[in-house]
């Protein structure tokens, strides 16, 4: 599915050209067209763009959480596709005030060209964070209250993540439409069964549903898909002078990892070999065993 036009495109920040069909399609001998073929990037996204139509289907008050980074640009992407060009719930991105300049330019730039109902809410200061998490774990958990603060002013009843079974362990218990309590938080034992693409699309009053348009999707996927569609990329993700982000987040806990990948049919090769995990440069995943799981259980994404 090629919907959108040529003027977003590009990775590293350079404009796309048209894909041009490569054949006409043959008419069997009786006639009739043979039947459509998808591959497995078409497949993902299919399945991705059904998601995102049922939320908005079925959900009064959406907004798309922005990250700024991989994850997160094609999830617009898709929704820009799911709904012909335009994305019809806000852009929302919880601001640590902490992100590299790289994002904020691309923030600013793609929020314009994609022409999104961009909003933007500050995080808490540190000293309103639970002092008990260590250091990494409190300087993301601002980002969950700054959430709050978000979903109190806006009253949202769905919020659309990115995030991905394949990235954290934690993260492989989520459903697709994830129910969260009235303070946003998350009991992992008490998870709605999801047979034959049937959701729970029925928050309490006061409480909302996560939805997770990716959570099928690979790391591998992502950066397939983002060259398929040449969907703009923040340079860091590239090498520079041996070393790469695989993962963006805040400056402060964030950090490259070693890598020669200078594009992304690099990266691709380079995650075929690779046993590094995704998030080994982000400081948080390093820190107590639990402190993930504790950020999850209170709402962090």
């Amino acid at each position: 599915m090629h919907l959108l036009d040529n003027e977003s495109g590009g990775h590293g920040l350079r404009p796309a050209a048209f894909t041009k069909a490569s054949s006409v399609p043959k008419i069997l001998a009786d006639g009739r067209l043979p039947p459509p073929s998808m591959d497995h990037l078409d497949e993902l996204e299919a399945q991705s763009i059904y998601i995102l139509r049922e939320a908005f289907a079925r959900l009064k008050k959406l907004a798309l959480l922005w990250s700024l980074g991989k994850d997160s640009n094609v999830m617009i992407w898709l929704a820009r596709k799911a709904f012909f060009g335009r994305v019809p719930f806000p852009a929302l991105h919880v601001d640590t005030g902490k992100k590299f300049p790289e994002m904020y330019a691309f923030r600013d730039r793609f929020g314009k060209e994609w022409e999104l109902d961009l909003k933007i809410e500050p995080c808490p200061p540190i000293d309103a964070v639970d002092p008990t998490l260590p250091p990494a774990a409190r300087s993301a958990a601002r980002k969950t209250e700054g959430l709050k603060w978000a979903l109190t002013k806006y009253g949202f009843d769905g919020l659309i993540a990115g995030i991905r079974r394949d990235e954290e362990a934690t993260r492989a218990k989520e459903r697709v439409f994830s129910p969260r309590g009235l303070e946003g938080g998350w009991d992992v034992r008490d998870q709605p069964p999801e047979f034959w693409d049937q959701f729970n699309a029925s928050p309490p009053t006061g409480a909302h549903l996560r939805i997770h348009p990716i959570l099928h999707w690979t790391e591998a996927d992502i950066w397939a898909y983002t060259k398929r569609e040449n969907i703009p990329i923040i340079p860091l993700y590239l090498s520079n002078d041996g070393k790469r982000y695989r993962s963006l987040g805040d400056q402060d806990i964030t950090n490259p990892v070693a890598s020669t990948a200078s594009s992304i049919d690099e990266i691709l090769t380079e995650l075929d070999g690779t046993k590094v995990p995704e998030r080994a440069g982000r400081a948080l995943d390093h820190e107590t065993e639990d402190a993930f799981e504790r950020l999850r259980v209170a709402g962090y994404l």
